[in-house]
């Protein structure tokens, strides 16, 4: 039997549609002028798409992959931003999306691979939970963030997605075997933000919180110390923030908001029982701007943190070329004119708080992926720790990454291309990670 036809007995829905091959052939790795050139949309292209929508149809399209020696690159919403969901050997997409059953169950909910972060939070929410952390693009899949993401609203408090935040997950192994098993605990560390090389996860439990009320609150400053001033400070509020995000003027004018464009803009998640003391902080260096109480006015600030900032400016303003640097440490505090020199101007930062000080995406002008390189060792050398988002590689727990993967992976089928023993782009530390 050919592949088509045993997919077709398996009642998934199979496309060969061109349209459809492109678009999901492609994530948000354009955000990178690196890999805008090294996968522009066209250069790798899937041969089929295959929508499973239950976790056995999943295991069941692995095994007939498996038997006919084609590749799998799983892929959720495709809202990763390296290049994570490219299938680089072409072969099987395997759209998760129809995977999206949530319910809570205590104090977690579990859900499937391909439901969205939207209808998760929705759902916890509705049960009187919080989900511990979501990313800045919360129409992602949980699969998704899962597996290629790292931090986002919550990483102040819960750190990153590899930090206890995943309690147990059903994978999917490309083995032949056409099983599913459950890994929970230590096991899970290699089906983290692995991209799927050692497995397709189909189900995942995560941590929620007692639901608490949240504000979006709204300051703005004259100067980039008087910003910095009131954000050191937040963590040590009663209930630290869900989010702290900073923008210095030329990012501003672009966000999705209205605010002042020649200030510096803040914008805090705060709890209830912390806004009065949030606004004061303010006041004392700045401006308060507003305070919004709406639950969903707190998604609409979560849309303007990380790395999407930096997407508002490239969209307005498409030339020249611009990049952007993940980096954390208090130089981005102390010496941001040391961190600017690190590139030719105009550098521009966007701030973002962790538990153990600051991150920031740093923003310059493209001159080549060469120079961009070269200013990663510039920063490193000042004290800040940086993440390259300009690569697609694997680059955390790769040992143990390639040791689980010859179990469950013996034929290099899934996601090819992502797995290496060292990747060749060095793409250092991840900035939430503290260990």
């Amino acid at each position: 039997m050919t592949l088509e036809s045993e997919l077709a007995d398996l009642g998934v829905d199979v496309s060969t549609d061109r349209e459809l091959l492109l678009k999901v052939s492609s994530d948000w790795s354009r955000m990178s002028p690196v890999l805008q050139d090294k996968l522009p949309p066209g250069r790798y292209v899937a041969d089929l798409v295959v929508r499973p929508t239950s976790a056995q149809q999943v295991a069941d399209v692995l095994a007939v992959a498996y038997r006919h020696d084609v590749p799998v690159t799983p892929r959720g919403a495709g809202t990763g931003n390296y290049g994570q969901a490219t299938p680089f050997d072409g072969g099987i997409v395997l759209d998760l999306r129809g995977l999206d059953t949530v319910e809570v169950t205590g104090e977690t909910v579990r859900a499937g691979a391909g439901a969205k972060l939207t209808t998760v939070d929705e759902v916890a929410r509705a049960a009187g939970r919080d989900v511990w952390i979501f990313p800045s693009t919360k129409g992602s899949t949980v699969g998704g963030f899962v597996g290629g993401g790292s931090a986002g609203t919550g990483t102040i408090e819960h750190r990153t997605t590899s930090d206890g935040f995943v309690v147990s997950a059903v994978v999917a192994p490309m083995d032949g075997s056409g099983s599913l098993f459950t890994v929970s605990g230590a096991e899970l560390e290699p089906f983290v933000h692995t991209y799927g090389v050692t497995g397709v996860l189909v189900e995942v439990e995560i941590r929620t919180d007692p639901a608490r009320e949240w504000a979006a609150v709204y300051g703005s400053f004259g100067s980039y110390a008087d910003l910095v001033a009131v954000h050191r400070t937040l963590t040590t509020l009663s209930v630290v923030p869900r989010l702290a995000s900073g923008d210095e003027p030329a990012l501003v004018p672009t966000l999705p908001v209205d605010l002042d464009p020649a200030r510096w803009s803040l914008r805090v998640i705060a709890e209830a029982s912390t806004v009065d003391e949030v606004t004061a902080r303010i006041r004392t260096h700045g401006e308060m701007v507003r305070v919004a109480r709406d639950y969903a006015e707190t998604d609409v600030l979560s849309g303007m943190s990380y790395n999407h900032p930096v997407y508002f400016l490239q969209q307005a303003a498409p030339q020249p070329r611009l990049f952007h640097i993940e980096s954390s440490g208090t130089p981005l505090w102390d010496d941001p004119d040391a961190v600017r020199a690190c590139y030719p101007g105009p550098v521009h930062l966007h701030l973002e708080l962790f538990q153990h000080g600051p991150g920031a995406m740093i923003v310059a002008k493209y001159t080549g992926e060469a120079d961009l390189l070269a200013g990663m060792d510039r920063l490193e050398a000042i004290g800040v720790g940086v993440h390259s988002p300009h690569q697609w590689y694997v680059d955390r727990n790769v040992e143990l990454a390639r040791e689980t993967a010859r179990r469950t992976d013996p034929k290099g089928l899934l996601n090819p291309g992502k797995l290496v023993d060292a990747p060749p782009v060095d793409s250092r530390v991840n900035i939430g990670v503290v260990r």
